[in-house]
C-alpha cells in the first residue's frame, strides 16, 4: 500500500512539473516585409470586334467604331512612375493592309501621361496609345476607337454571307 501511495505521489509531482513547463510564457518577435516590385496588369475586354461596313460607310470610304462602342482594355499598374498602355499588329500577313487599320483613344491620359489622340495607322511594332506618369491602382478602362478605311480594297466573293479581312491587334503595358 506505501508502494502506490509512493507512485502515486511522484506522478502527481511530474505531472506538476510537467504542466509548469508547458505553460511558461515566451515571446519574439518576426520581421515580415513586402517586397514589392513595380508591375501593370492587362485585361483585354473584348476578344473580338467585327464591323461591318453599311452603304454611307463604303461612300464615305470608311468604316469605324468610337466612344463606347470601341475595343475595351483594362489596366492598372503599381509603379510610381505610372505606365505605358501600348499596341501593335504583328501579324506576318494582316489582311487588312495596315495603313488603312486607324486606331486612336478618347480616353484621357492620366496624370503627367499622353493619349493617342489623333487616327493614326497601326504598325508592326508597338505604339504608344496611353500613359499615366502616376500609380494607376484602380482598374482603368482605355478604349480604342478603330477605322477602317479604303474599303473598296476588300473585295467580296458573289453569294450569300461577306467575306472576313482579320487582323490581331496586340496590347502590351509596361511600368515607366
Amino acid at each position: 500500500m506505501r508502494a502506490r501511495a509512493v507512485t502515486a505521489v511522484t506522478l502527481t509531482a511530474w505531472s506538476l512539473l510537467s504542466a509548469t513547463a508547458a505553460f511558461a510564457a515566451s515571446t519574439g518577435t518576426s520581421a515580415v516585409t513586402l517586397a514589392a516590385s513595380a508591375t501593370t496588369v492587362l485585361q483585354i475586354l473584348d476578344a473580338a470586334m467585327t464591323l461591318a461596313p453599311n452603304s454611307t460607310d463604303y461612300a464615305n470610304d470608311y468604316v469605324e467604331i468610337t466612344g463606347a462602342a470601341g475595343l475595351r482594355v483594362r489596366l492598372k499598374s503599381n509603379s510610381a512612375t505610372g505606365c505605358i498602355l501600348s499596341v501593335r499588329c504583328a501579324d506576318a500577313s494582316p489582311q487588312v493592309a495596315l495603313a488603312n487599320l486607324l486606331v486612336r483613344t478618347q480616353t484621357a491620359a492620366g496624370p503627367g501621361g499622353t493619349r493617342m489622340s489623333a487616327y493614326t495607322a497601326i504598325t508592326a511594332a508597338n505604339q504608344t496609345l496611353w500613359t499615366t506618369g502616376a500609380p494607376q491602382s484602380a482598374w482603368l478602362t482605355v478604349t480604342t476607337d478603330i477605322r477602317i478605311q479604303n474599303l473598296m480594297a476588300y473585295p467580296d466573293a458573289i453569294g450569300a454571307g461577306a467575306t472576313n479581312y482579320t487582323d490581331n491587334l496586340t496590347f502590351t503595358s509596361v511600368v515607366q
